[in-house]
């Protein structure tokens, strides 16, 4: 796969997946509208919310462009990267745009007070995890071998390390 069809074929997938479930499910559950509460007791929530909302955007974006450049690829299991992916954000955390769609999902029920996003989060991160030890992991174990298990043992999944990871 070459860069450019990588970058095409990872901005679909951007539109379709994070679009769908950070984006079009939490519109289908809350219209995007605020639930109407204390609103003086919301602020900080709602402060939290945003900051989460700000952190997370920019971080799925960068970890997407990461699979097109570095990986040559996509991160749609239909259409996998050449290379393992390990720079970035990766260099900190293995799954940095699952942790980045369930922070996205979190931040709009904070910032719109809506407790049926803490649970489309719950059921989103839920789901993911068991994708990543059902599927993910041994499909990148198998595909990338040492490599991927070296990276996967110096790299937590779910937690980010304080200083990124230099690959010997």
């Amino acid at each position: 796969m070459q860069r450019t069809s990588a970058a095409v074929g990872t901005s679909i997938f951007f539109a379709l997946a994070p679009g769908t479930i950070a984006g079009l499910i939490p519109w289908w559950l809350t219209g995007w509208h605020p639930h109407h509460t204390q609103a003086g007791a919301w602020i900080p929530f709602r402060v939290l919310g945003a900051a989460l909302i700000a952190a997370a955007l920019p971080s799925l974006v960068a970890a997407f462009v990461r699979f097109a450049k570095e990986g040559i690829g996509t991160p749609a299991p239909i259409a996998p990267t050449e290379h393992l992916v390990v720079g970035g954000l990766y260099r900190y955390v293995r799954n940095p745009i699952y942790l980045a769609v369930t922070a996205l999902i979190v931040g709009q029920a904070l910032l719109l007070a809506q407790p049926a996003l803490l649970w489309w989060a719950a059921i989103f991160f839920t789901a993911m995890v068991a994708f990543v030890y059902g599927y993910e992991q041994p499909t990148l174990s198998e595909r990338f071998g040492a490599e991927y298990d070296q990276y996967r043992h110096a790299v937590p999944g779910w937690w980010p390390r304080r200083r990124p990871w230099q690959p010997r």
